[in-house]
């Protein structure tokens, strides 16, 4: 396959911003916090989990916007998944430099500079777009023209956000039809996004949520199917609905991402994947049952839950900009100087606030991975 220009590849020997004292061999101990942490042993269990949860019918295409490391999907390529879902272009090129040889954006590509960069993506890899109106598809048409570029789409369906996706079965036969008459695209499939139930802490109401939107999907599907418009994917699903998606023999594809690492949200809902991420902070003050940790909302992200301590005794009262304020068990041996693992609130976010990604085995850093495609532009910053 075509390589791909970037400005600075997943190999490259470009210095990263320096966390001082992370050094591959050392000791973690050593390293400035707060950091960003990965356990591999528990990355790697959690991959095999997810593998063998979809080593069915269906198959795997894990979400790069959680982890953010061309390291972390060469791991689940090579477990099994079919390609690696991206959520933005930036996160698409990274994957593509990367060699990632299949790569879909599960969201709408619009504007001039990010059409010509997915053109440019579509050069080098197998790129699959989704699409909800006539006006993004005629724009990547002309863009995939204009780059001599060839892009699948799946047309995204709503069902049940109220976000992004076609709402309905005939504005998704008029834009199939459109798609088969544009220049450079080739219609694949749909796709569909359950994210307002993948956190429903009830199991059965989640069940049940999940198979109401899967039945939507899957219902577009076949009426596009009946009019003759071909349909090989049916993609779906996210973390705490993965296995539900998986026993639906009518689901093609599943995206989920945040397994690989897990946080405090998810950790409420899914039992079957360990917490391999956490942020590394120092104590910074303690008065009597009250400690502050020096990791703020600028590293430990916590829109989705609370985050918590893995070790320690204490109860996050609340996070600030640098500051997370603890309160303590009554018996609490935590001393000023001490470190603490703090579970995010939400994975993915939390990565994004990150340069790299620290990687342990028995506390000893093995590699230090940068984190690709972050921000709302460029491919390497």
């Amino acid at each position: 396959m075509e390589s791909i220009r970037v400005e600075c590849d997943v190999d490259a020997k470009r210095p990263l911003p320096v966390i001082d004292g992370a050094v591959a061999g050392g000791p973690l101990d050593e390293v400035a916090t707060p950091v960003l942490v990965v356990d591999a042993p528990s990355l790697e269990r959690n991959i095999d989990r997810m593998a063998r949860l979809t080593s069915g019918g269906v198959r795997l295409r894990p979400h790069f916007k959680t982890h953010k490391s061309v390291a972390v999907a060469r791991r689940q390529m090579a477990a099994g998944a079919i390609g690696i879902t991206a959520a933005t272009v930036w996160e698409a090129h990274a994957l593509a430099a990367g060699g990632i040889e299949s790569v879909l954006i599960a969201n709408e590509v619009i504007g001039t500079p990010k059409l010509r960069r997915a053109a440019q993506v579509a050069s080098a890899c197998r790129l699959t777009v989704a699409v909800d109106s006539p006006e993004g598809a005629r724009a990547l048409s002309a863009a995939a023209v204009e780059g001599a570029a060839s892009i699948a789409v799946v047309l995204e369906i709503d069902v049940g956000m109220g976000r992004c996706g076609v709402r309905s079965v005939d504005d998704a036969l008029a834009l199939a039809a459109l798609v088969d008459r544009l220049d450079s695209l080739e219609l694949h499939g749909v796709m569909g996004y359950e994210g307002h139930c993948v956190l429903e802490p009830d199991p059965a109401r989640r069940r049940a949520l999940a198979d109401e939107a899967m039945d939507v999907l899957v219902h577009h599907a076949e009426r596009l199917a009946e009019a003759g418009h071909r349909v090989d994917v049916v993609s779906a699903g996210g973390t705490g609905t993965a296995w539900m998606d998986g026993l639906d023999e009518r689901i093609t594809d599943i995206q989920a991402g945040s397994y690989v690492f897990m946080d405090s949200a998810y950790e409420r809902v899914v039992g079957d994947f360990e917490v391999t991420l956490s942020v590394l902070a120092t104590v910074l003050s303690r008065h009597g049952d009250t400690a502050v940790l020096d990791c703020g909302v600028k590293t430990v992200a916590n829109t989705l839950g609370s985050p918590r301590l893995l070790e320690g005794g204490g109860t996050v009262r609340y996070v600030a900009e640098e500051h997370t304020v603890v309160d303590l068990e009554p018996r609490s041996t935590l001393a000023i100087g001490d470190r603490v693992r703090v579970v995010t609130g939400h994975c993915c976010e939390t990565v994004n606030l990150h340069d790299r990604l620290v990687v342990v085995r028995d506390d000893i850093i093995t590699e230090i991975w940068p984190t690709m495609g972050r921000g709302p532009g460029g491919v390497w910053e």
